[in-house]
C-alpha cells in the first residue's frame, strides 16, 4: 500500500505542475527578492538554524512548508507594503519570514498557535530586536490558524505582519495540501486508505472554506486560486483513491473465492 500511496502522492505533483497560481507569474519580482532575502539576510540564517529541531517534517510542517511559507510572507509584505520607505519596508520583511519560520514550532500541541506564540518568545530572545518587534511576531504566531477568534492588534505594524503571515500560510490550503501534507500526515497518524477516504470529502469541505478567509487584499484577490487548484488536484486524487481501495478490495475477494474454492476442492 505504500507504493500506491507514493504513486498517489507522485502522481499529485505532476497535477500541480498544471494548477500554478496566477500569484506566482504576477508577482515574480517580489518573490525573487524574497528569496534572496531569506537565504541571504543573516538574522534569517541565523533562526532558520535555530527553529530545526522543532519543526515536523513527518508532519507536513516542517522545514519546506516553513520556508515556503516565509518566502511568501516577505513577498506579500512587499507587494502589500510597496508604499512604505525602504528601510521600514525591508524590517517588516524580516519580521515577516521570522513570523513564517516560527509559526509552526509547536505544531504537534494543542493550541499550537498559541503554545508557539509563548515559545517564540524563547527563541528570539537574544536577537537584536525591539519588544515591539518580538510582540508583533508573537501576535501573527497567535493568529496565525484558521476558524479561530483573533487577538486584537494594537497597530498598524503588528495587523500588517499578522495578515501576511495568515495569507502565506494558508496559500499551502492550496496545491501543497495534496502534493506533500497530505500524504505526511497520512504517514504520521498511520491511517489506512479506509481512513484516508472516510475523512477526504469533510477535509475538501474545510479546505473550501479557507477561500473566504484571506485577510490581505492580494490574498484576498489572489487566495482564493490557490484554494481552487487545491480543490481540483483533491477531488481527483480522492477519485484514484476510491479506485485504489476498489481494486484492491475486488483483488481480495477475487483471492478469498479462490482459496476457498481450493479448500471445496480437497
Amino acid at each position: 500500500m505504500i507504493e500506491k500511496f507514493n504513486a498517489l502522492k507522485k502522481e499529485a505533483g505532476i497535477l500541480a505542475q498544471n494548477f500554478i497560481p496566477q500569484f506566482y507569474s504576477d508577482f515574480a519580482a517580489e518573490l525573487s527578492k524574497a528569496k534572496d532575502f531569506f537565504f541571504n539576510h543573516p538574522l534569517i540564517f541565523r533562526l532558520r538554524e535555530d527553529v530545526l529541531p522543532f519543526l515536523h517534517d513527518r508532519y507536513g510542517h516542517g522545514v519546506e512548508h516553513s520556508k515556503k511559507v516565509s518566502i511568501e510572507a516577505g513577498a506579500l509584505v512587499l507587494i502589500e507594503g510597496k508604499y512604505l520607505p525602504h528601510a521600514e519596508l525591508r524590517h517588516l520583511c524580516l519580521l515577516a519570514q521570522m513570523s513564517g519560520l516560527l509559526h509552526d514550532i509547536c505544531r504537534l500541541e494543542p493550541d499550537h498557535a498559541l503554545k508557539g506564540a509563548q515559545f517564540c518568545k524563547t527563541i528570539l530572545k537574544n536577537y537584536p530586536l525591539d519588544d515591539t518587534d518580538i510582540s508583533a511576531i508573537t501576535l501573527a504566531i497567535k493568529n496565525h490558524e484558521a476558524f479561530k477568534e483573533i487577538s486584537p492588534c494594537e497597530d498598524d505594524k503588528s495587523l500588517f505582519l499578522s495578515n501576511v503571515l495568515y495569507d502565506a500560510d494558508k496559500f499551502r490550503w492550496g496545491p501543497d495540501n495534496f502534493v506533500t501534507t497530505l500524504w505526511e500526515i497520512c504517514n504520521y497518524e498511520e491511517w489506512t486508505i479506509e481512513e484516508i477516504i472516510a475523512r477526504f470529502p469533510q477535509g475538501l469541505e474545510k479546505i473550501k472554506l479557507i477561500e473566504s478567509t484571506f485577510r490581505t487584499l492580494t490574498g484576498r484577490l489572489y487566495g482564493p486560486e490557490f484554494i481552487r487548484c487545491g480543490l481540483k488536484i483533491g477531488k481527483i486524487i480522492y477519485q484514484k483513491l476510491n479506485q485504489t481501495f476498489n481494486t484492491e478490495m475486488l483483488n481480495k475477494h477475487s483471492l478469498n473465492k479462490a482459496e476457498l474454492y481450493k479448500t471445496n476442492t480437497k
